[in-house]
């Protein structure tokens, strides 16, 4: 189950998209919404978790602000796409995990090692949401704007047409 709670405009450096704040029993989540989505195919989307270091004190330790960034510039390059927002700071095993990440992280492990390291699942992250926030915003199919392949197949397990991927290289 999701639901919307509400919408508004939001003007932002790269357009103006339609926000939309969708509620799942548990969390908010919500998608930024540019053009019209409602049945069109191939429509570009952006999953993206929430980073308190990169979205909120600019860190250069990870690529989290830049990753977005880039997906608001191909989208707004388009004139149309969806960008879903998900509360899943250090992929969802808080922002405590991540604190405790850092000092496997500077020995060289990748941040999911560094999680298990640290006593914590490598990606606990759960993208249920997205796939119910696609359903409600009735697009058949996407183009995802993302590196991770992971994420695709987990998408595309939910039951999301997901046709093509564009990565989001710095």
């Amino acid at each position: 189950m999701i639901i919307r709670l509400a919408e508004t405009n939001l003007k932002t450096k790269f357009g103006e998209y339609r926000e939309i704040l969708f509620y799942d029993g548990q969390k908010e989540s919500f998608a930024l919404v540019m053009g019209d989505v409602k049945d069109q195919a191939d429509v570009l989307c952006r999953v993206h978790s929430s980073c308190i270091f990169a979205h909120h004190f600019n860190s250069i330790e990870c690529d989290c602000r830049e990753q977005m960034e880039i997906s608001q510039q191909i989208i707004q390059k388009e004139g149309t796409g969806i960008i879903i927002w998900l509360e899943q700071e250090g992929k969802s095993n808080g922002h405590y995990a991540l604190l405790k990440s850092i000092e496997h992280k500077k020995r060289g492990l990748s941040q999911p090692e560094a999680y298990e390291a640290a006593g914590f699942k490598k990606d606990a992250r759960d993208f249920s949401p997205a796939a119910k926030i696609l359903t409600d915003l009735g697009v058949t199919s996407i183009t995802m704007l993302t590196n991770n392949p992971k994420k695709v197949a987990n998408l595309s397990e939910l039951g999301i047409t997901v046709t093509d991927t564009q990565p989001t290289v710095l």
